[in-house]
């Protein structure tokens, strides 16, 4: 049961007090953070954070649960960067449960279960499921058929095998070093070390192989290298993954693989499956649970006093949605953060705003607004790692984006017309709530969120805060005219140079 706390009074509680006195709402373009005396600078700034009561981040951005945006790719790529991406549900049960081992097998201190291969398993088996599960990884412990560990097989092995007929224990390296089960991974670290081997198979007093440690995961944990991966306390990259109403057989599976997060997928999540879907998987699993998507506080409410470990709030801001013209509904995405953020902070759930983001500076201002983190559909489409194949018109590249409620998406996809509550509905009958398009090929990830991230950092030191909940606590808010819009932007120059971080488009 959720447990209420009170709350202390902010001061961007009286700004926005006066504006719903108003009977308004805003937006981004609307706001502006006020700037104070500030002994923060903005390179010093601490970004951790959280995305549910129990899933931290060290960077407070997510990738939006899209299948124009976030596959293993794109999450790996956001966990070494500290924040998360949350694998989509446009794909079949098993393949979205490979997507997420893909996550997770992709760096690893202690792989508990790694994959290994039978003795008798010829080159050419091992090759071909290889391929078909898209491991990343090429080493692979050998086991007999009691389950003992008889040897190992590296890449080195693969390449220097000219006959793919051959079986496992011809090719393998036999009495591998090993190390017994429950060997630390600081240990693990000397061993591998000094006997200059990328793998070290654990194994039991059977003999029976009981885990494996990779050197190069190991290396970076005890060296610090990787000290702004999000990971867990495996040392295995952190990932989300969306899921629909009464989708616990998939749950089921993406737990199995150690998802680190659960997230009920939907455009209106203040309804009575979603919640019934929430109690149920609250009480089946022992994992957290992100809930989305709302905009007004009492569903907020609702769906804290229901279990939900995270909220995500947002409905119709995304730049590929047409929610609010095609259904008339939505609250305008700042005010929408700032109540349901104040409603969920009374059960201590954190909020994720989730969409509306156009440039960096939008970030601070959901995270003052109320935010833990925000979550980037369009920001982040485009880029390398977004699946999707690059494609060049009009003199320039770009990569393919669509809404989760486009006709494309509902039409090849269950999971899309279950979101918008269109399961049944036959092709002919589909109400679309999103477009499709294109996005400018923007190049590989890590240098488009430096400019985000460095944008947060700036605004930080701008408000004087030196962590997320300073800024969530000392943030306060100004109302801007279309007037002040326009003077925030570059004007009176035709701009001949774009820095990487904005465009005048």
């Amino acid at each position: 049961m959720a447990t209420k706390t009170s709350r202390k009074t902010l001061p961007k509680d009286l700004f926005f007090k006066k504006i719903d006195a108003l009977g308004e709402a805003l937006t981004f373009d609307d706001v502006r953070l006020k700037s104070g005396y500030s002994v923060v600078m903005p390179d010093d700034v601490e970004l951790s954070s959280k995305f549910t009561k129990n899933v931290p981040l060290k960077t407070p951005i997510a990738s939006a649960a899209m299948d124009t945006v976030t596959e293993h790719a794109m999450a790996i790529a956001m966990a070494k960067l500290g924040g998360i991406g949350v694998l989509h549900k446009n794909m079949d049960i098993e393949s979205q449960g490979r997507e997420v081992a893909k996550v997770k097998f992709s760096l690893n201190g202690l792989i508990e279960k790694p994959i290994f291969v039978l003795e008798t398993d010829t080159v050419a088996e091992i090759l071909r499921r290889r391929d078909e599960k898209g491991y990343t990884f090429h080493t692979f412990p050998v086991v007999n058929a009691s389950g003992k560990l008889v040897g190992i097989i590296s890449q080195n092995d693969f390449d220097f095998c000219s006959d793919h007929s051959l079986e496992a224990r011809v090719i393998m390296t036999a009495n591998a070093i090993t190390a017994k089960a429950g060997t630390s991974l600081r240990d693990a670290y000397v061993i591998m070390h000094k006997a200059k081997k990328k793998s070290l198979p654990l194994v039991n007093a059977k003999g029976e192989l009981a885990g494996l440690y990779a050197y190069n995961d190991v290396s970076r944990i005890v060296t610090k290298s990787q000290h702004r991966y999000n990971v867990d306390a495996k040392g295995q990259l952190r990932v989300a993954a969306a899921v629909g109403v009464n989708d616990f057989e998939r749950a089921q599976i993406l737990i199995a693989n150690n998802v680190d997060a659960l997230v009920i997928d939907t455009a209106h999540g203040d309804t009575e499956v979603v919640i019934k879907t929430l109690k149920e998987m609250k009480k089946r699993f022992n994992v957290d649970v992100a809930v989305g998507n709302v905009s007004e506080p009492d569903s907020a409410l609702r769906l804290a006093k229901a279990g939900a470990d995270g909220i995500k709030v947002g409905q119709g801001p995304g730049s590929i949605c047409t929610t609010r013209i095609i259904a008339g509904i939505g609250s305008p995405q700042v005010s929408a953060v700032y109540k349901c953020a104040r409603a969920a902070d009374a059960y201590g759930v954190p909020v994720c705003a989730d969409g509306g983001l156009k440039h960096s500076g939008d970030i601070p201002i959901a995270i003052g607004a109320g935010a833990w983190s925000v979550m980037m559909g369009g920001m982040l489409a485009g880029v390398k790692e977004a699946p999707g194949e690059v494609i060049f018109a009009d003199g320039r590249q770009w990569k393919s984006y669509r809404g989760m409620g486009s006709i494309g998406a509902m039409e090849t996809n269950k999971g899309s017309r279950e979101r918008y509550g269109q399961i049944a509905t036959g092709k002919k009958e589909l109400i679309a709530e999103g477009v499709e398009g294109m996005k400018p090929y923007k190049g590989e990830l890590e240098a488009v969120l430096f400019q985000y991230i460095g944008g947060l950092k700036r605004g930080m030191g701008y408000v004087g805060a030196a962590n997320i909940a300073q800024l969530r606590d000392k943030a306060d808010f100004l109302k801007i005219t279309a007037a002040g819009r326009a003077e925030s932007h570059p004007h009176d120059i035709m701009i001949t140079k774009e820095p990487p971080n904005y465009s005048a488009e």
